[in-house]
């Protein structure tokens, strides 16, 4: 049986993004996953493209609110910043939280190529989280 799992994090444009798409990556068909925010701010497209300079195509997903999978009985929930973390509602079920909060890589100011690399180094930071946590949980 597929756990199911949520992603967690204040807009829903990075962070959660990231790692639905790893988590999706590394766990298969072994689980069904979801993110969403506590805010929607849509998904950032320096996301979708980090994402994609990695080989893993995020472009169909959407920036949810998390009161959308309210019904949802997850078995997992993760948060990736401190202000989903505060702000996380409470979920009827008996899901097993996490908690790992990441810098907002939308927040970096200066050129190009350092936003580039804050996406880049967050990705990368998030990846490894994501298949340590598949290879410890599923």
């Amino acid at each position: 049986m597929k756990k199911k799992i949520l992603v967690l994090c204040t807009g829903n444009s990075c962070r959660s993004q990231i790692a639905e798409g790893y988590l999706r990556h590394f766990a298969g068909d072994k689980a069904e996953v979801y993110s969403a925010g506590v805010e929607t701010h849509g998904v950032n497209p320096r996301t979708i493209k980090t994402m994609a300079d990695d080989g893993i195509d995020i472009s169909h997903h959407t920036s949810n609110y998390v009161d959308e999978y309210s019904s949802v009985d997850f078995d997992f929930i993760i948060t990736v910043c401190d202000s989903a973390r505060e702000r996380c509602p409470y979920f009827p079920s008996n899901a097993k939280i996490f908690h790992q909060s990441f810098p907002d890589p939308a927040k970096t100011i200066g050129t190009e190529e350092e936003i580039s690399n804050a996406f880049r180094n967050v990705r990368e930071q998030i990846k490894e989280y994501c298949r340590s946590w598949v290879n410890e949980n599923l």
